[in-house]
């Protein structure tokens, strides 16, 4: 198959979340099985500082915006790195950039400190349109376009409208990857004509959303197949709770939508050759190296050293989505009552937040070490060494931090939601005699139940520590690498070329 990926996030380009490392990723691994790939993602001044390098090329074009504003762009190109130890790696993917200087040469992909910028309906209503005339400029004929999040989400449509931009791809096959609900691209009617296209197609089955123009519910209705990033997360977005408005409209569509977990770079994430440990080592192996690096860390952070004490580790985004206003008032118990643990957080995110947790590490020194910013290298020192990861979060499309813990051997604490609860398999009695248990469910979301959780880990860590082994051992040996989602994508977009075919020949 021929497949082209849209999306405004690929590591090492762009990247301000999860979207980018499967896109950064997932073209690569499909590559490898034989497949023609391509990505197709804007010129953002991020791609100059990305090691990569970048070429022009000797196609350039123009986007009638509107009747008096033409837009001229150009393409760039370079490829997604690959790994020269990995044999799976050596399939060369091509990167097209969309370089328009006016749209996307500023100093962040989306926003500044004041908000979104106030042109984002246009400047990803031009993406979506030359991106369309760039994949007819590819030189190849192409099968399924992978459309990710809201800011590429309007090419279904607009490819199924038979625009003039669209008019050289009459066959192609979509998909719509939902990285994260809430994030919709919904804007006001008055941006729908910089589609170019009459104002017939703005109506319900189609760009126009309460009298809004909805990127995302655009791309749903017209999308011949939507995904998401997990079989939770594909049914919780079809609730009230978790829908974000859209919930009735995902219920509606033809086909079901599917989840499929994302992996991760078991080469970055290694403990068997991660240059950043103090001591590597594996399933068989973690025991003793754990200790070594735990020491290590706590030196390093400013904690007392420690083999015993139980490390609790917390990595990513100071926000409320991740639980924080149930990890706080835990972690404020565990320091006021001089509990025998410690904890070492790295993030960044809300101001109050990062404030509360400056506060208790100077009054709290030898129990709490929090980092406020991101350090790689440090994210993985804390997986490696922590004896549990903490991540109560109240909504996860997917999460990545829990399987890099499981890799690492640190069982985590989680909330029973989206990629958590399909990765994590809670430590229940049945679960620890049949061997499958990875991990701690909280029974409902509050910091009570956190607690609970994390003194059940607890327990298990110090009284009974042969099941503990065997629960760390159990999720070391799992597979949650590219390899296996990629398979589960091209038996998708095999399903969703030929759903397409079926549609064609059946009018």
């Amino acid at each position: 198959m021929n497949i082209v990926y849209l999306t405004t996030e690929a590591v090492p380009f762009a990247k301000t979340g999860g979207l980018a490392d499967v896109c950064g990723t997932l073209p690569k691994v499909v590559a490898a099985q034989g497949h023609r790939c391509a990505v197709i993602m804007p010129a953002f001044s991020s791609i100059d500082y990305s090691s990569q390098p970048i070429e022009t090329t000797d196609i350039s074009f123009a986007v009638p915006m509107s009747d008096q504003k033409l837009i001229g762009c150009r393409l760039l190109r370079s490829h997604l790195p690959s790994d020269p130890n990995d044999p799976e790696d050596a399939a060369k993917v091509p990167v097209y950039f969309i370089d328009q200087p006016q749209y996307f040469r500023r100093p962040s992909l989306y926003g500044d400190a004041n908000g979104d910028y106030h042109d984002n309906a246009e400047r990803f209503i031009f993406y979506c349109r030359a991106a369309i005339i760039a994949m007819s400029r590819l030189g190849w004929p192409v099968d399924l376009v992978h459309c990710n999040d809201w800011q590429s989400a309007l090419v279904p449509a607009l490819l199924k409208a038979r625009s003039d931009d669209s008019s050289k791809l009459p066959t192609v096959a979509t998909m719509l990857s939902i990285h994260n609900m809430a994030y919709q691209g919904n804007f006001g009617f008055d941006a729908f004509p910089w589609t170019g296209l009459s104002w017939d197609h703005f109506r319900p089955d189609s760009f126009e959303y309460y009298n809004q123009l909805n990127f995302l519910k655009t791309g749903v209705i017209t999308s011949d197949v939507v995904s998401t990033v997990s079989p939770t997360y594909a049914l919780e977005i079809q609730t009230q709770e978790y829908g974000c408005g859209l919930d009735a409209i995902l219920q509606g569509i033809k086909q079901p939508v599917a989840g499929i977990i994302n992996g991760i770079d078991t080469n970055i994430w290694n403990p068997e050759t991660d240059p950043n440990l103090k001591r590597n080592y594996n399933a068989n192996t973690w025991a003793e190296a754990k200790i070594d690096n735990k020491l290590a860390l706590q030196a390093e952070v400013g904690l007392p050293q420690d083999p015993e004490v139980p490390l609790l580790g917390l990595i990513g985004r100071l926000a409320e989505q991740k639980g924080w206003d149930l990890i706080l008032p835990v972690l404020r118990e565990h320091l006021t009552e001089s509990r025998p643990t410690q904890w070492v957080v790295l993030g960044s995110g809300d101001p109050k937040i990062e404030a509360q947790l400056r506060e208790l590490s100077e009054e709290y020194p030898e129990q709490l070490a929090a980092y406020i910013g991101f350090s790689d290298a440090l994210a993985h020192r804390i997986e490696a060494s922590s004896d549990m990861f903490i991540m109560p979060s109240h909504y996860e499309p997917c999460g990545l931090n829990q399987l890099y813990s499981l890799r690492y051997g640190t069982p985590c604490v989680v909330t029973q939601t989206g990629g958590l609860a399909d990765t994590i398999v809670d430590a229940t009695a049945e679960n620890l005699e049949s061997g499958s248990a990875t991990g701690f469910h909280l029974n409902d979301n509050s910091p009570g139940a956190l607690d609970h959780a994390i003194n059940r880990a607890l327990q298990l860590r110090y009284h009974s520590p042969e099941k503990w082994k065997n629960l760390v051992g159990v999720g070391m040996r799992q597979d949650w690498s590219w390899r296996k989602s990629a398979d589960q994508y091209i038996e998708l977009y095999a399903r969703t070329v030929s759903l397409n075919r079926r549609r064609r020949s059946s009018r």
